[in-house]
C-alpha cells in the first residue's frame, strides 16, 4: 500500500479538527484553512491509490508470460 494512501486520510481528518476549531472560535481564515486540508487529504489518499493500480497494473503486465510455457 502506498504511503499517500495513508497520510492522505490523517491530513484530512486534522482538516476536519482545524475546520471545527475555526467554526468554534467564529474564525473564518482557520475554518478555510481545515477545508483546505481536507480536500488535500482526499486528493493524496486518491493518488496514492492510483499509484497503486498503475504498479499493480505493471506487475500484471510484466509478468503475464511467467506461467506461459508450463503446458
Amino acid at each position: 500500500m502506498d504511503k499517500d494512501r495513508v497520510a492522505g486520510p490523517v491530513k484530512e481528518g486534522a482538516g476536519k479538527v482545524e475546520e471545527a476549531w475555526g467554526h468554534a472560535t467564529n474564525d473564518p481564515e482557520t475554518e478555510a484553512k481545515g477545508e483546505s486540508r481536507q480536500a488535500e487529504g482526499k486528493l493524496q489518499e486518491g493518488w496514492g491509490r492510483t499509484k497503486d493500480a498503475v504498479r499493480d497494473v505493471a506487475h500484471d503486465v510484466t509478468h503475464d508470460d511467467e506461467g506461459a510455457d508450463e503446458d
